[in-house]
């Protein structure tokens, strides 16, 4: 199931210790700011869960200034919230537990542009927007579209895709390389600027997608592309969305390379309409893109024309020009929006299921069928192209009833989607709103898998220091089952764990709100527990591989 409507309210906040935030207002001045309307605006996103302010905030302009926040916080053992720009929609960068927000929008330095190997490098805090501007003199482009203007960071973080991505891929894909600070403050890199490697661990393609659990992002290295010769855009219309999808099916099927392939149903499509007076015709719509030379688009859209005809599609209609396209596609982007205004005063629960092609057309019906039954407000938009659409549930902000029967119908739609071997997110990530729909998905003994992937890498010895490391739209964000030392799969959030530094005194009891004790340790069943041993560095535990019992299975031998 999805994370119970109240799931933070057993969670205590902890309070920020004195001296660890004199030590920050010693090592940043007015960048540490405890300013209440600083906090709150630090404190919310675009997820329907209340404002829920940290305790402080920092503003970096460094890794090294990111590196002595994390080395503070693990010291003072304080939750850590990296903050981009706040366009999250899951719930990720909320303080549940107080603590500090570490905010990277500072961070926009274009670090290195290699235009002759399509490679950037950027910090964090650099937006898509930011990036294309700045290589666009250079006939590049970076595709990867979410719909916001997100940074670049929180991209790689939530392994972000949108609508480009049926044709130029997610953030894994487009990733090469990342500068990390860990829990403890170390500063890693990963991956390199080559097309391939085959040396060690894939590193990289571990942190994307992470959620933060493992590190907050800093710099981001990217694979770009050359824009290209020829772009057009083409809307249709259809009398179903159905038929509007299994359309999109046979274009996916038929191979033709099409650049974007946007679905708008009939409530969307009002909106917009509303919103920035377009004009078109209300009913279900696919919005479609085409990248390639003269002769290579004209041979693509011909073929669309062509299946689309066979499947009722009408009113095929062209936007050539830069304005014309640009028109459409901010009007799409905008679509969280316009559905908001037309229903004044409500919050928007969002989907993000994506399953197979070839099962689209099934999930959709069955969703949009569900949704019509309730009674609530709703529109759907998707990247159909690639499997994945957003249904928002417009709920009055306030109503717990409707609320709750929204919740109960994304849980419906995420149960359907694994039913059909699909993912809860397609592209929002997990954040605290996805933790149950994350054990639904991997199964509650993933948990245990992702602990003895810590145990293997990570320090011997842990205590439970209670941080949420987290890269939002420019960082960290909270995941359920991956953390930096143990997971907790039994509960609605993610502990980040730190090892324990020589000569700490005893474990004193559990603080109030703290999770409870996993019900196995470390090692093999029914082993004693593991003494007390000196926090070791990175290349002393590749040096001194730990020895198979610590990477024990819970309640099993070594795999």
């Amino acid at each position: 199931m999805n994370a119970p409507l109240d799931f933070h309210a057993h969670l205590a906040r902890r309070p920020l210790p004195a001296a660890m935030l004199q030590a920050l207002r010693a090592r940043f001045g007015e960048r540490c700011s405890s300013a209440a309307a600083v906090c709150d605006q630090h404190g919310r996103d675009e997820s329907p869960f209340p404002t829920t302010p940290p305790d402080a905030v920092v503003y970096c302009e460094s890794t090294e200034d990111v590196a002595a926040v994390l080395r503070l916080a693990d010291a003072y053992e304080v939750p850590v919230i990296p903050y981009g720009v706040g366009t999250s929609l899951e719930g990720h960068l909320l303080a549940v537990q107080g603590g500090v927000s570490v905010d990277l929008s500072r961070m926009t330095a274009i670090v290195q542009l290699n235009p002759e190997d399509l490679t950037v490098t950027v910090q964090a805090g650099v937006t898509r927007e930011q990036l294309n501007q700045a290589v666009r003199d250079q006939g590049l482009f970076f595709p990867i579209d979410p719909g916001a203007n997100a940074t670049l960071g929180g991209m790689a973080a939530t392994r972000a895709s949108g609508t480009n991505a049926v044709r130029y891929g997610t953030m894994r894909e487009n990733v090469l390389g990342l500068q990390v600070v860990t829990a403890s403050g170390e500063v890693v890199r990963t991956g390199t600027r080559a097309k391939k490697s085959s040396a060690g661990y894939d590193l990289t393609r571990l942190f994307v997608g992470s959620e933060g659990t493992l590190g907050v992002m800093t710099e981001v290295t990217l694979k770009l592309y050359p824009l290209p010769e020829a772009v057009s855009a083409a809307i249709c219309h259809f009398a179903s969305i159905d038929a509007a999808v299994r359309a999109t099916i046979q274009i996916i099927q038929m191979g033709v390379p099409i650049a974007r392939c946007e679905l708008l149903d009939v409530n969307a499509v009002r909106a917009v309409n509303a919103q920035s007076r377009l004009g078109l015709r209300e009913s279900p719509m696919l919005l479609m893109e085409f990248h390639g030379s003269e002769a290579g688009v004209k041979e693509q859209a011909e073929t669309v024309q062509a299946i689309t005809g066979e499947l009722g599609g009408e009113d095929f209609q062209w936007a050539s020009t830069p304005e014309e396209r640009t028109r459409l596609w901010t009007a799409r982007h905008k679509a969280y929006f316009a559905g908001m205004q037309l229903n004044p005063g409500c919050r928007s629960v969002t989907t993000d299921t994506c399953v197979p092609i070839s099962k689209l057309a099934e999930i959709i019906d069955l969703s949009v069928a569900d949704a019509d039954a309730s009674g609530l407000p709703y529109y759907i938009v998707g990247h159909v192209g690639d499997g994945n659409f957003h249904l928002a549930y417009l709920v009055k902000e306030g109503d717990a009833g409707q609320r709750a029967l929204a919740e109960a119908m994304s849980e419906r739609m995420v149960q359907r989607a694994i039913a059909l071997e699909g993912t809860c997110s397609g592209e929002h990530g997990v954040g605290l709103h996805k933790m149950g729909f994350l054990v639904d998905e991997a199964g509650a003994g993933s948990g245990g898998a992702d602990a003895q992937h810590q145990a293997c890498v990570g320090p011997e010895e842990h205590h439970e220091s209670g941080e949420d490391l987290r890269l939002v739209a420019g960082g960290a964000l909270p995941a359920p089952l991956m953390c930096h030392a143990v997971s907790r799969g039994d509960r609605s959030a993610t502990r980040v764990v730190v090892s324990r530094p020589p000569a700490s005194p005893p474990r004193r009891p559990a603080r109030p709100g703290a999770w409870p004790r996993p019900a196995w340790q470390w090692g093999t069943a029914g082993a004693a527990p593991v003494p007390d041993t000196p926090r070791r560095s990175c290349s002393d535990r590749i040096a001194a591989p730990a020895p198979a019992s610590r990477c024990a299975r819970p309640g099993g031998g070594p795999r």
